[in-house]
């Protein structure tokens, strides 16, 4: 049986999370927490003596400053990948959670209800959120059979990726957290997915915040 094994990684803070503000494909940098929270998180990578593969990173600059931490500790280099992007959130992006649902009612309606085919106008929809998550993934484990893949990624796709790996339904309620710079595992033996370990932050010296797809 080979197994192939993904360490995924949200990216840490940045001032729109702190302000509870939908980021989706906007490109934020990440601000001081985030990058101590990154080198926090590549420094627990090498004391539990991780050995990977390969690194991918999304290309959005929080995700790609968070790997950059891990690039350096480890002297590697990540492979960056638009397809590893947040969902792309159409005309809530900008918005507070607080703005949102004066400023587009029915849209964010909708968007509570989880209509997997919403687009959130010229966004993504849940379900073609889904369909580019899962091609990412399967994309990066043909290409890396029985090894280990180092991710950075956005708490929404991170929340899609558990979706995928538990089978949880794209309509169902969020069912686990994705803290900013937190380490989640999950692995393929070649016939199914499989969550090992989510949600940890036991490497970082502050709370971190959760991710705001619902």
């Amino acid at each position: 049986m080979t197994i192939t094994r993904f360490c995924l990684v949200r990216h840490g803070e940045t001032d729109w999370n702190a302000a509870r503000r939908l980021q989706g494909h906007t490109d934020i940098d990440l601000n001081a927490r985030g990058l101590a929270q990154a080198k926090q998180m590549a420094a627990a990578l090498k004391n539990i003596n991780l050995h990977f593969d390969v690194l991918y990173t999304s290309d959005l600059q929080r995700a790609a400053k968070t790997a950059k931490a891990i690039e350096e500790l480890f002297k590697t280099s990540a492979i960056s990948n638009a397809i590893l992007r947040e969902r792309h959130l159409g005309a809530l992006q900008g918005l507070t959670i607080d703005e949102a649902p004066m400023r587009e009612p029915e849209l964010w309606k909708s968007h509570l209800s989880r209509n997997i085919e919403e687009n959130l106008r010229d966004g993504e929809s849940i379900q073609q959120f889904a369909d580019r998550i899962r091609t990412a993934l399967e994309q990066i484990k043909m290409q890396h059979l029985g090894q280990t893949i180092l991710l950075i990624s956005h708490g929404g796709a991170l929340d899609m990726m558990y979706r995928i790996a538990s089978n949880q339904p794209l309509d169902a309620e969020k069912a686990v957290a994705v803290p900013n710079a937190s380490l989640n595992w999950i692995s393929h033996d070649g016939l199914t997915w499989k969550v090992e370990r989510w949600a940890d932050t036991s490497h970082l010296e502050d709370l971190a915040l959760d991710n705001l797809d619902l």
